[in-house]
């Protein structure tokens, strides 16, 4: 069922044939508009949404074909059909090649079969518009996709932008790091050695050289677990001054990580103590 109601103009010259077929469609539902020339029917096409039109061929002025091919000219997705005799076959059956007109009904009529062709005629205006309207929509989701698409293209092209410079900067500090002149360790909260720079990695130990992986006890004294151990619970830097081993004095700073690394760490830089 169609939710709205579908309008079909009848053009003739004749009154008597548009009163026939006024009574022949009053009671199908459709909503009726007549004019008795081509001129006219141009008019009324101009002022109203028509679905088919059906007009008689021999009428003065404009014939059927001529006015149908007009129709078709300004407004091409009405259902056309005329209305003719037998004489005019010849002459329709062109007209139809040409795409001017859907089909050709001979005259007198078959009111069951007219109807029926009005019928499905207009279940073939239905049918066109419905895949019209599908095929934008496929066109439109076609052309979000797209965008989604291109959008998503830059956003790749920016997360590897970012990401790239995110490695150049930690390539950076690691180098920044590995360069420093002074020791450095990173300690975790649970005491285990998980960086050295170069300069730490030289210290001499008894036990030999830091290591990562290994435990800060196995190389400082328990007074520097200590300080660790305060500062990982205070979130507050702190220092030891004049701690000795391997006959050289240092100062050790303790630095608490922060931000999402907040209490899982501490920065241990070793400052020789020249005399």
């Amino acid at each position: 069922m169609n939710d709205y109601q579908h309008t079909v103009l009848c053009v003739d010259d004749e009154e008597n044939i548009l009163r026939s077929l006024k009574r022949l469609l009053r009671k199908d539902g459709y909503r009726l508009l007549t004019a008795n020339s081509g001129a006219g029917g141009l008019t009324i096409l101009k002022e109203n949404d028509v679905h088919m039109v059906i007009s008689d061929q021999r009428m003065p002025k404009m014939s059927g074909t001529e006015f149908l091919a007009k129709v078709k000219e300004n407004h091409p997705d009405i259902i056309r059909i005329v209305l003719t005799g037998y004489t005019e076959v010849d002459s329709i059956t062109a007209s139809i090649n040409k795409g001017h007109i859907y089909k050709f009904i001979l005259k007198p009529w078959n009111d069951q079969n007219l109807k029926l062709e009005i019928k499905q005629g207009l279940e073939q205006y239905d049918l066109v518009q419905s895949n019209k309207k599908l095929h934008a929509k496929v066109l439109q989701q076609n052309e979000d996709l797209k965008q989604i698409n291109e959008n998503l293209e830059a956003l790749v092209k920016n997360r590897t932008m970012d990401l790239e410079i995110q490695n150049q900067a930690l390539e950076l500090s690691h180098s920044i790091l590995e360069d420093l002149p002074i020791p450095i360790v990173g300690i975790s909260s649970d005491m285990m050695i998980v960086l050295t720079n170069s300069m730490a990695q030289a210290l001499s130990f008894n036990n030999g050289s830091i290591e990562i992986g290994k435990s800060i006890s196995e190389f400082f004294s328990s007074d520097v677990e200590e300080k660790i151990a305060g500062v990982l619970s205070t979130d507050t830097g702190d220092a030891f001054n004049g701690y000795m081993f391997s006959e050289a004095t240092y100062d050790l700073d303790f630095v608490p990580l922060s931000g999402r690394f907040r209490g899982k760490g501490v920065v241990m830089a070793l400052k020789p103590v020249v005399t």
